[in-house]
């Protein structure tokens, strides 16, 4: 990445007001976390306007003033195809499609579909919040396989999960891929590593892709059904355009399940939720992100990149007793607050009246990110300046 091309004449340099526009990130502060004048750095959604072909889509949608029942078409499931195709080199066929109004229902589909009541789901945590609720949801054992740490650098304990795996209640692996807090984007060794053992133990993978278009260096990520035909044949891959182009709010998901047994499995679970029925604007807004909005997400992730770039050095100077490196992936930042020796809860509730940032909790991610902060960088660089030296002075005061 260039770091020299930000500037403040930028399109996504734009301060865009977010207060009372019913934004999670936003309006759900004071709720949530008993504060309004703070800066949200915390739910992963970005501060930046979706592509203009996308809000393009949705309006003509809008404006043709009929918004019943919505179905998925030829084109719309060949934008999905084509765009694998070409962001990752993944051949995939229209009719291994299924949508879902999120991943997290995916996920939670997914182990009421492949698994039974007392069955062990394993996790890599420190890990997205809600993985660690898909057992307790559907009365499952979590099986926790923890990442290992050297400084802030994180890899797959790969000992530990083949122990795991052979677990006779073993059944399914849910992978994080890139990773979510961390931002690895694990190697295809480190996958094929994955799919011996899940092979091995007759695992079923669930692999969380939805970060996979956020990734700073072209053809880094791997899909995990790439990696060989047993992969292919033994996963779930869950992927949206949700996060790439900022249209969360649209919940619309596309699950790859190229084998035609867990896919009709799969859709009874969905059917039987009564979730079937997609997102009308939804529909619109992929295929139109998929089809022209790439040029977008080129400028997106330069300047996610640079502010990346721009945290990371400030933290470095100004705050060497924090510890932070740049992700492979995702526009989140896991920042390491031990060395301040801070009890956690303490430190978050600092953070959060003393600095006035809304940081998400290390902890949400499970107990091996006590005494980190996930920090959502995906904002305008006049706010994350702001952030910075607000939590600069904070610390320097305490």
């Amino acid at each position: 990445m260039n770091k020299n091309t930000t500037n403040h004449d930028h399109p996504l340099h734009r301060m865009i007001n977010r207060r009372e526009t019913r934004s999670v990130k936003w309006d759900g502060m004071e709720s949530l976390f008993g504060v309004k004048e703070a800066i949200p750095l915390w739910v992963a959604d970005m501060d930046f306007t979706a592509p203009e072909p996308v809000l393009r889509a949705v309006r003509d949608v809008a404006d043709h003033g009929i918004l019943g029942y919505a179905t998925p078409n030829a084109s719309f499931q060949q934008s999905i195809a084509d765009w694998m195709q070409k962001r990752h080199g993944w051949n995939v066929s229209p009719e291994w499609l299924v949508y879902t109004p999120g991943i997290v229902p995916a996920l939670n589909m997914a182990v009421e579909a492949f698994t039974e009541p007392g069955d062990h789901i394993i996790i890599q945590p420190p890990v997205y919040g809600p993985f660690h609720k898909l057992a307790s949801n559907h009365g499952r054992e979590l099986v926790l396989n923890p990442l290992l740490q050297d400084e802030l650098h994180y890899k797959m304990d790969l000992a530990h999960l083949e122990q795991v795996a052979k677990h006779e209640k073993a059944k399914m692996l849910v992978l994080c891929s890139p990773h979510n807090p961390i931002g690895r984007v694990w190697t295809k060794e480190e996958l094929e590593n994955v799919m011996e053992i899940a092979a091995k133990h007759d695992l079923i993978v669930i692999s969380d892709e939805i970060h996979a278009d956020l990734v700073f260096k072209e053809g880094l990520h791997t899909p995990y059904a790439m990696i060989s035909e047993e992969a292919k044949m033994h996963s779930i891959i869950c992927t949206a355009a949700s996060k790439t182009f900022n249209i969360a709010g649209l919940h619309t998901s596309n699950v790859v399940i190229a084998n035609e047994e867990l896919r009709d499995k799969f859709k009874k679970i969905i059917e039987k939720n009564a979730l079937s029925s997609m997102n009308i604007f939804g529909i619109a807004a992929t295929e139109a992100a998929y089809r022209e909005g790439e040029p977008w997400l080129t400028e997106t992730l330069e300047y996610i990149h640079e502010n990346m770039v721009y945290v990371t050095e400030f933290i470095h100077t100004h705050l060497p007793e924090l510890k932070v490196e740049l992700p492979e992936s995702t526009y989140l930042l896991w920042i390491d607050f031990r060395n301040l020796q801070i009890p956690h809860k303490e430190l978050y509730q600092f953070l959060l009246h003393e600095a006035g940032l809304v940081f998400s909790s290390g902890t949400d991610f499970g107990e091996h990110g006590e005494g980190f902060m996930r920090m959502n960088v995906a904002c305008s660089r006049h706010l994350l300046e702001e952030a910075m030296n607000k939590l600069k002075i904070a610390l320097q005061s305490r």
